[in-house]
């Protein structure tokens, strides 16, 4: 299975964001043990690095950009791809620009805490104490 997986379920790892941390380490850690294929959007990856380093430190900031290369597929949009996400009817432009990039990788889902905001995107957003609760036995 491929899910792309918003930015803020991987600051909850990387900042231990209480009480997100527990569900949101065990999606990453399916990822990285290769059970679950996980995609992150390329324009998350500036701001997952600013804000690791904002709150800790360079070190801790190049940690988690190295887990991220190192175990997740990288979603790009063309100039095209981001033209589809201005038009999608979100509100949210990076929220689209997330949806976008779940459509053009092939997920099945977004995992994202803020599932609310993708209720109009092509690809629909779970929780991820609700992903694991629906797929996790599968893994």
């Amino acid at each position: 299975m491929t899910v792309t997986v918003d930015i803020n379920v991987l600051l909850d790892v990387f900042q231990q964001r209480q009480p997100h941390y527990a569900a949101s380490a065990q999606v990453v850690s399916l990822v990285s043990e290769g059970k679950l294929t996980g995609v992150c959007p390329a324009h998350g990856l500036t701001t997952l690095y600013y804000l690791v380093r904002k709150h800790a430190t360079k070190a801790d900031a190049e940690a988690a950009m190295d887990r991220v290369l190192r175990h997740f597929q990288i979603g790009n949009l063309d100039a095209a791809g981001w033209q589809r996400a201005r038009l999608l009817a979100m509100g949210d432009f990076e929220d689209a620009a997330v949806a976008a990039v779940a459509a053009v990788s092939g997920s099945t889902l977004v995992v994202t805490r803020n599932v609310a905001d993708f209720a109009r995107s092509p690809v629909p957003g779970i929780a991820p104490v609700d992903f694991l609760s629906q797929h996790a036995p599968a893994f």
